[in-house]
């Protein structure tokens, strides 16, 4: 992703390999995809820096089926939660990695950054939370529940009995501060929130989130309360690898 991120800007830009890194991280940091840094200030088109960037990426030699991520999407007791994707990305690539994954049917439904309208309205701006509220639903922020990291969760429950659940594919651009800033600004807009951290991640010196956990598999401890009851021990392992 950065060596394609940083192509397009020499070939559209004409631009030096290190004054692309340097505009591509300061687009990220100021507007949460570079993207959007070039929507603004140099008017190119969204949707073909995603034909170019996004869609271009191999990601049929990167991701596989991952049958444990699978298998704990199907423990959840769907009488109380739904499925719904929420990613920065663009459709198609959203689209592409979950299918990769082997889990796009386990999804109802999906909130995307749409390239085709602009200005784009990424995480961590307070309008992709809004929207992702209204497309799934969600009855109260006080009652959604937010996990970062390359998977985002979002989690709101209807006097105990209905619960939605928000699962983000980050595949758009891996940034070390990625995860840490989505959680900052969800637990700000009152959302109880968890912050994902990869098994070889150092403690950040400052906590992002209420929680903290190293593999998704500790979903089922930290909300016991979404999985069916009747189920046996679940699989031992990582879900980290391939989100």
């Amino acid at each position: 992703m950065q060596v394609l991120i940083n192509s397009y800007l020499q070939k559209h830009l004409s631009l030096s390999d290190a004054d692309a890194q340097t505009l591509h991280q300061k687009y990220y940091k100021d507007y949460g995809l570079a993207v959007s840094g070039l929507v603004l200030h140099h008017k190119i088109d969204p949707l073909e820096f995603n034909k170019e960037v996004d869609d271009a990426l191999p990601l049929e030699n990167i991701i596989t089926p991952n049958p444990q991520l699978r298998q704990l999407l199907d423990d959840i007791d769907k009488s109380k939660v739904r499925l719904w994707l929420f990613t920065n990305a663009h459709i198609t690539h959203a689209q592409r990695v979950v299918k990769l994954l082997g889990v796009e049917d386990m999804f109802e439904g999906l909130t995307y950054c749409d390239y085709s309208k602009v200005p784009l309205h990424p995480k961590p701006h307070t309008e992709a939370y809004e929207k992702a509220e209204a497309e799934s639903g969600v009855l109260s922020i006080q009652e959604c529940f937010f996990i970062g990291k390359y998977i985002n969760k979002k989690i709101t429950s209807n006097r105990g009995v209905t619960v939605w659940l928000l699962i983000c594919t980050l595949l758009t651009e891996l940034n070390p501060d990625d995860s840490h800033l989505n959680c900052r600004y969800a637990q700000q807009r009152g959302w109880t929130t968890v912050h994902l951290l990869e098994p070889e991640d150092l403690e950040p010196e400052v906590k992002a989130a209420k929680h903290q956990i190293r593999d998704l598999e500790e979903l089922r401890d930290v909300f016991p309360e979404i999985f069916k009851k009747d189920k046996s021990d679940p699989p031992h392992g990582s879900l980290n690898s391939q989100l």
